[in-house]
């Protein structure tokens, strides 16, 4: 009977059992965390009716057409997010550029990497994309090398901030560096193309970050539009101060991104800190002190960094008043031009709290349209096969297809007003 029992198969069945559950629980959670049930769908737009946006919507198929992520994982906000920013793009290219400086009224030196045109616009005129990147990031970055690259083969001459600070073999000159809206670099760089190209027409396009800064540098004066077609910002939050409880919430990881982000800011300002808070006989910036030296080693937030460092390059009383201040939302309103605004449902880092600015600029404004596709997360938006992405974009692509609408736009308007003119002189 011992030796009947010892045979029996329910013990094995019962094991048996317990791997298949634990299988399937792993594969419940990696379709959960892939989101791989999520549908695929054309981007969700936000925009009122006009002859520019009918014009828009038949000249852009990408605004209509499905965007489909890599199959297996780029559902997930998370991995787009991180294939961006840790794991780079694959074959990227490397297009050759001349560094520029410029002295800044304060004794800092402001750089940018000007890229010539490929092949002839469509349009065949001379039009310069200005691009101002995300964060702490420069033209040597890869995700901005592969827009560039295409840009080029499009016919578009560009010019590439590189912030403040951001480069490694830059010395800082002056003891500032960028901020999260101080727009005086990217206007010294867009002055010197209206200046080295008197002729040449101006897209405007703002990554993250960059994306504030951009709108920002528009909306301060009509000025600033001047010989600007358009302008495209892709993923920023358009108010850091309404997105600063949103971020050091865990909903979505976001003060897990926090952190990841205010170390890497932490790195380059301590790479700086010789010009920044060393006995020098450079001024430092108002109330910096070796306690924020001491702040800066223990802050895990990029909120404490900028309360204990950042705000004080320019003077602000408060991280408030600082945010407040350096946030695009107040300008918004007083872009004329063509604005493109583009989200990610998924992005990790910006709470759809926050999307309600744009939608609700889009609701009002003839010239705004917000894209808003269901995944993408921050910066990512890959396509490709179903591992492996292709290095070029659906954002890269949106980003030139919207400006060759608007360049062929305003040719036809311009066309139009020379006939009107012609028989309107033969009358």
């Amino acid at each position: 009977k011992m030796s009947a029992m010892l045979e029996t198969p329910e013990l094995p069945a019962v094991f048996d059992g317990v791997k298949l559950a634990a299988v399937a629980a792993v594969l419940y959670v990696i379709v959960r965390c892939l989101n791989l049930k999520s549908p695929t769908a054309p981007p969700e737009l936000f925009y009122q009716d006009s002859a520019l946006s009918r014009f828009l919507l038949k000249s852009c198929p990408l605004l209509t057409k499905e965007y489909i992520p890599p199959l297996i994982w780029e559902k997930s906000g998370h991995i787009q997010t991180a294939l961006y920013g840790k794991m780079v793009r694959v074959r990227s290219p490397h297009p050759y550029g001349l560094r520029k400086y410029l002295t800044m009224p304060d004794g800092a030196t402001a750089t940018f990497d000007l890229f010539e045109p490929q092949s002839e616009h469509c349009i065949g005129e001379d039009v310069t994309m200005v691009i101002c990147p995300g964060i702490a990031n420069h033209s040597e970055k890869q995700y901005i090398r592969t827009f560039v690259d295409y840009a080029q083969k499009n016919g578009y001459r560009c010019a590439v901030l590189n912030h403040l600070g951001a480069l490694p073999n830059i010395e800082l000159t002056s003891p500032r560096m960028f901020t999260y809206g101080c727009t005086w670099e990217f206007g010294a760089m867009v002055n010197y193309i209206k200046k080295t190209y008197p002729q040449t027409q101006m897209v405007v396009v703002g990554f993250s970050l960059g994306g504030n800064i951009v709108c920002k540098y528009l909306g301060e004066s009509q000025a600033n539009q001047e010989r600007v077609l358009c302008c495209v910002s892709v993923c920023q939050g358009y108010s850091a101060l309404r997105a600063l409880e949103t971020f050091m919430q865990w909903d979505q990881c976001r003060r897990f991104y926090n952190f990841l982000m205010a170390d890497n800011m932490k790195k380059i300002i301590l790479s700086h800190r010789q010009v920044l808070f060393g006995d020098n006989n450079m001024k430092k910036p108002q109330n910096l002190s070796d306690a924020d030296l001491s702040k800066l080693y223990t802050a895990t937030s990029l909120m404490q960094i900028d309360d204990s460092v950042m705000r004080k390059f320019h003077g602000y009383s408060s991280l408030k008043e600082y945010y407040e201040e350096e946030s695009c939302l107040p300008y918004l309103h007083r872009i004329y031009v063509p604005l493109l605004l583009v989200n990610a449902a998924d992005d990790p880092l910006v709470h759809e709290s926050l999307l309600s600015i744009p939608r609700a600029l889009s609701e009002k404004r003839e010239n705004v349209m917000h894209v808003l596709p269901l995944h993408g997360g921050h910066l990512g938006f890959f396509e490709g096969s179903v591992l492996f992405p292709e290095p070029l974009t659906w954002m890269d692509k949106l980003v030139v297809q919207y400006a060759n609408a608007i360049c062929q736009w305003e040719k036809t308007k311009s066309q139009c007003s020379d006939t009107e003119q012609a028989v309107s002189g033969q009358e």
